[in-house]
């Protein structure tokens, strides 16, 4: 179990940087770049299957087939993994709420409340308090295995692992100078990223980055309810489209038995309760029309997921909301952190406390799924202007690039729910723990690439079974 260190936070800055600088008797810094999985470490496909246990059988080998299509996306779905991986070594136990899945493809552009473009970590399934340094090596990891994916040089997934590290110190750096509310105020939206970054942009990458902040004003509601919808005799429903989203009527063994229909309606209103009272306010405005389970991402497969469509003045104005399982955290089990009476609002609170702005539906509720089992579950807007990165389509200059951002985001996260200031102490001003994470991000990438070929194993075996996608 890891043990996290709280340094008083009204404490004078002076002694919050003692506590910062102690913090490297624990664990250097240099000490930081190592890696070696122990003899007595548990099976991967193991620990694969125990997480699977508690998901929807037949959708278990979609989860499978999907983490088997490169090691990149076999990181995404191994947050269990490295989470006990990380338990194993020297722990700085300088606390920040973590992410705890924060690989580069969970940064992203998202919409602001004031309809605001701003790049943001997105999914928080597996948030809680920890170690810093956890949220950052999963990260500098990921950009080593999508160097690799896309057959960049070893020295080209350094470069990138390097930005991000140092991208994330520097900025932790001018956070731990800066007033407590400015730090909690800070917010990266997309244009002050643009004029941040045009001076080392190419032409090619500033094309692009264009191109990306313009597709993400796309990705609006109407856009998702144009595709996730049809007009059909009974109104608007949602399109089937199975095993990937199978609507609740296809789901009931009895079409008639509105029994369930009446516990989701009984789910949504207990929702609403989570809500400031503006958002309820608001929420009311709509009506419930469908629901329908949603497969989604590839570590979440197997969770339970409901898209709800809801409609206010007519079929052209839409509220699409997702209803997300919430188990425990992969990290729980390693951090004895804070223990919830509902995993959806652990989500919330991590989330609330690490985003500059979050969904204005968001929220959690408990609910009784088909099998009669109850579950916790958050919900949010299903699709709000949401840019994702294409990390396979990126050449070794911008995948360095979205590493600075990435990076400098991290921080932002971290100084907002940790101290900026020991931990900017720790991390000092050179480039120590910035060359040691690049060595620990290449040993995690082997690591990574010798557990996805034991899941492929266990499929070859028969001892898992991966669907044919």
């Amino acid at each position: 179990m890891t043990t996290t260190i709280t340094p008083n936070p009204a404490a004078p800055p002076a002694e919050r940087a003692a506590y910062g600088r102690d913090a490297r008797k624990r664990a250097s810094r240099s000490c930081q770049g190592w890696f070696e999985a122990g003899r007595e470490r548990r099976d991967a496909v193991e620990v694969l299957q125990a997480q699977s246990a508690t998901r929807v059988p037949e959708l278990v080998p979609i989860r499978y087939a999907r983490m088997l299509e490169s090691p990149f996306r076999f990181y995404r779905g191994a947050a269990a993994l490295m989470a006990m991986d990380l338990a194993e070594l020297p722990s700085t136990g300088l606390t920040v709420q973590l992410c705890g899945d924060a690989h580069l493809l969970n940064f992203r552009l998202l919409a602001s409340p004031e309809r605001h473009l701003v790049f943001d970590i997105n999914d928080f399934d597996e948030t809680l308090p920890g170690p810093f340094e956890w949220d950052v090596k999963r990260l500098a990891a990921s950009f080593a295995i999508a160097g690799r994916h896309n057959g960049f040089s070893t020295a080209d997934q350094d470069r990138a692992v390097l930005e991000c590290v140092r991208s994330y110190r520097t900025r932790m750096r001018e956070f731990a100078a800066m007033p407590t509310l400015d730090v909690w105020y800070a917010q990266d939206d997309a244009d002050r990223m643009r004029a941040l970054m045009a001076s080392s942009m190419t032409k090619e990458a500033r094309r692009r980055t264009a191109e990306a902040t313009a597709r993400a004003r796309t990705r609006t509601q109407l856009q998702a309810f144009d595709k996730l919808t049809r007009v059909t005799a009974e109104g608007r429903r949602i399109a089937p489209d199975p095993p990937l989203i199978t609507p609740l009527r296809d789901l009931l063994s009895d079409p008639s038995d509105d029994r369930q229909e009446k516990e989701l309606r009984a789910v949504l209103e207990g929702y609403a309760r989570t809500l400031p009272p503006e958002r309820r306010f608001l929420l009311r405005r709509f009506r419930l029309v469908d629901l329908a389970r949603k497969v989604v991402g590839v570590g979440s497969v197997g969770t339970r997921c409901w898209i709800v469509l809801l409609l206010g003045k007519g079929d052209d104005d839409p509220l699409l909301l997702q209803a997300k399982e919430a188990q425990e955290s992969v990290l729980a089990a390693h951090t004895g952190g804070p223990a919830y009476d509902n995993q959806g609002r652990r989500v919330v609170s991590g989330q609330r406390l690490i985003q500059t702005t979050s969904d204005i539906f968001l929220g959690w509720t408990h609910a009784v799924g088909l099998d009669g089992v109850g579950r916790d579950f958050y919900v949010r807007q299903l699709r709000d202007w949401k840019g994702i990165a294409q990390p396979d389509t990126m050449d070794p200059a911008l995948l360095k690039l979205f590493a600075h951002l990435c990076g400098a985001c991290l921080a932002r996260a971290h100084a907002r729910s940790g101290d900026p200031v020991a931990i900017a102490a720790y991390l000092g001003g050179g480039d120590r723990f910035d060359r040691a994470l690049a060595l620990f991000a290449q040993a995690y990438a082997d690591q990574n690439e010798r557990d996805a070929e034991a899941l492929a194993e266990a499929v070859r075996s028969g001892r898992v079974r991966a669907a044919d996608l």
